[in-house]
């Protein structure tokens, strides 16, 4: 990637760059300009470049910013940097454009070129009204408006809805020399990721599947007779965060509430057995949270839900107020699936408590439809999933970039992760939403999928962990991507190790680099 930006990123130029050296009208040499978003480069888009090329000395290529495209959810498909890259590296193209505006007004103003070219499409059923507000601009200082001949019409958004391409490495190597970093800073991060403290405060599930046989139905009712045969418990819920996190090397203090239960045994020798310290508020009154999933024949056939989500009583949340208040973290994580701990009545006490200058993080997995990440309000990372940022901001149809503008201005948080399962993870990390490198999208890095169940609790470990060693956002997002993956290859919520995270960045890297 170095050696393509060495030998075509010095066409990539800002406008009033483009304007010095193409000089003013009438000039020397003649220049003509396109406009586009340029995603995937199709032989429809050559035919258009190269047309253009033969009507002018000059071609400027300018392209839509990431930020004003809104074609499907997750578009652009190529990032604005690689974009530039792709269009730089043709023959025909002399200059190439970042347009910093919603549409190429502003560009066409400034550097006035002597033809304006327009995609015969623009023409073919009449002039669109942005269209003509195009031309007008053109002919007002005494340019002209060119169409290109259209025999030849392919569509980005059909091409990628057909078969997206797989550029993550080159998004990856694209993003990272934008952001002047290198695999060896990431690497410096995640080795020094341990020590950290970090309070978890949140609600313990035991996830259980109970193995049964099918041996036969009743005859006067549609009931299944099932043998039981095992059952395997997994502590879970926000105690798997704390085990991601010790995992990671973080001195862990974890705060939750048990029922008075054999479950409750379990929890904690299974914290006790990974070195984290547990608050353990034991309510008689409910029990252990449990979801216990019932599979016969290796299909999942029922899942039984043991829980009571009413709010903690006033005495517990006494006692997780003055746990806020008196451990000793560098982070605090409240991981809610609001079975009872987080409220509207108990989240403005557990928020005020914490001590100021922690690092606040909050994760909202909710599966029902109480949660909302935007009560989190003015925390420094979130990290939601989609189905979560849509609920709790009302919106079921805007682009994805819009959904996470709106989410994090709702949320007021300085940094947000909206994780989009196998699409990969968005970051926003400024309020200026079309600000140049505001928002950033990372593909997973997942190979083979074996159990989704937890990447979004190994990205937010190791996010907040990567934030609280050095506060860069792009690094937080790699390394928790990279968590996540590690996850979704592993069979079951198993703690993700720095060493994993290790042996995965090596992979990413020779794959980024060809080796």
């Amino acid at each position: 990637m170095d050696d393509l930006q060495e030998r075509y990123g010095q066409k990539i130029m800002k406008p009033a760059a483009v304007r010095n050296v193409v000089g003013p009208r009438p000039r020397e040499r003649s220049v003509i300009m396109c406009h586009g978003v340029f995603d995937v480069v199709h032989p429809g888009h050559l035919r258009h470049m190269i047309y253009a090329k033969t009507k002018a000395d000059l071609l400027i290529v300018s392209l839509t910013r990431d930020a004003f495209i809104e074609k499907g959810q997750l578009r652009p498909h190529v990032p604005q940097d690689l974009r530039a890259l792709n269009l730089a590296a043709f023959e025909m193209v002399d200059f190439v454009i970042i347009d910093e505006n919603p549409n190429p007004l502003a560009n066409i103003e400034l550097i006035q070129p002597d033809f304006f070219a327009k995609g015969y499409e623009y023409v073919a059923d009449g002039l669109p009204a942005k269209t003509h507000e195009e031309l007008s601009l053109v002919e007002a200082y005494g340019g002209e408006m060119i169409f290109t001949p259209g025999d030849v019409v392919y569509s980005s958004s059909n091409l990628i809805n057909l078969a997206p391409p797989s550029i993550k490495y080159d998004k990856l190597i694209t993003l990272l020399d934008s952001e002047g970093i290198g695999f060896a800073e990431v690497r410096e991060v995640l080795a020094a990721l341990g020590g950290k403290r970090v309070h978890v405060v949140g609600d313990t599930i035991v996830d259980s599947i109970t193995e049964t046989t099918v041996i036969g139905g009743q005859t006067k009712t549609p009931t299944i007779s099932v043998r039981y045969d095992s059952r395997r418990d997994y502590v879970g819920g926000a105690a798997i965060v704390a085990k991601h996190l010790r995992a990671a090397g973080a001195d862990v203090t974890f705060s939750t509430v048990l029922g008075d239960d054999a479950l409750r045994t379990l929890v904690l020798e299974d914290l006790k057995h990974a070195d984290i310290t547990v608050n353990d508020n034991t309510d008689p009154t409910r029990p252990t949270t449990n979801k216990n999933a019932i599979v016969a024949d290796g299909y999942r056939l029922l899942k039984v839900d043991t829980l009571d989500n009413r709010s903690i009583s006033g005495g517990i949340l006494e006692s997780m107020v003055r746990a806020v208040t008196a451990a000793p973290a560098d982070a605090i994580v409240f991981s809610d699936f609001r079975h009872g701990i987080f409220s509207r009545q108990t989240i403005p006490q557990l928020i005020g408590a914490i001590p100021e200058g922690t690092f606040r993080v909050a994760d909202s997995q909710v599966a029902s439809r109480w949660g909302n990440i935007t009560e989190f309000k003015d925390f420094d990372l979130i990290t939601p999933n989609e189905r979560e940022a849509r609920f709790s901001t009302g919106d079921q149809d805007s682009h994805i970039r819009s959904l996470a503008s709106n989410l994090y201005d709702q949320a007021r948080c300085k940094t947000l992760m909206l994780k989009l399962g196998e699409r990969g993870v968005l970051t926003c990390r400024d309020p200026n939403h079309y600000a140049i490198g505001d928002a950033v999208i990372i593909d997973s890095f997942a190979d083979d999928v074996l159990d989704p169940v937890g990447a979004g609790d190994a990205l937010l470990a190791y996010a907040t962990l990567s934030m609280l060693v050095r506060p860069d956002a792009v690094v937080a997002t790699i390394l928790g991507s990279l968590a996540a993956a590690v996850e979704c290859e592993k069979d079951g919520n198993i703690p993700v190790t720095p060493a994993d995270l290790a042996a995965k960045m090596e992979v990413v890297e020779k794959r980024a680099t060809f080796g």
